[in-house]
């Protein structure tokens, strides 16, 4: 009878552990890592990951940090470069006059720059999927 169970139980999970894997195939994924306080910026460490089938030769994102209050602490550009197909890079942005205690959203307002190497996905807007693990929400 134990057996039987456990194969049955082995059988259920399995298309779970492979949802979870597929489910990144086809996105660029922008993790916002972790905030940083140094000499007077703060910084932003992101974490991308590019799970297409295509080299990202370029991603210029537009972001606007809000303070805890909800005004508006900086508009600016975070230049990702190039992310090669089923890779990770790791993309450190300072912001100077900026106090990390005090951020409490990242909204990417648009996208400035998404160039492929050859043709990847039409829509960069919806092939970003965006996390933060810093305390500070990231919106699109």
């Amino acid at each position: 009878m134990r057996l039987p169970l456990l194969a049955l139980l082995t059988c259920l999970a399995a298309p779970v552990a492979a949802t979870e894997a597929s489910d990144a195939p086809g996105t660029i994924a922008i993790d916002l890592n972790t905030l940083e306080p140094q000499n007077g910026a703060c910084r932003l460490i992101f974490v991308a990951e590019n799970a297409t089938e295509t080299d990202l030769s370029a991603l210029v994102l537009e972001a606007v940090l809000f303070d805890t209050e909800g005004r508006v602490a900086a508009l600016t550009l975070l230049d990702f470069e190039g992310i090669p197909a089923s890779r990770l890079r790791v993309r450190p942005f300072d912001l100077p006059g900026l106090d990390c205690d005090a951020l409490d959203r990242l909204l990417i307002n648009d996208i400035a720059t998404c160039d492929w190497a050859t043709e990847g996905p039409q829509d960069c807007r919806a092939a970003l999927d965006l996390r933060s693990r810093a305390g500070v929400e990231l919106l699109r």
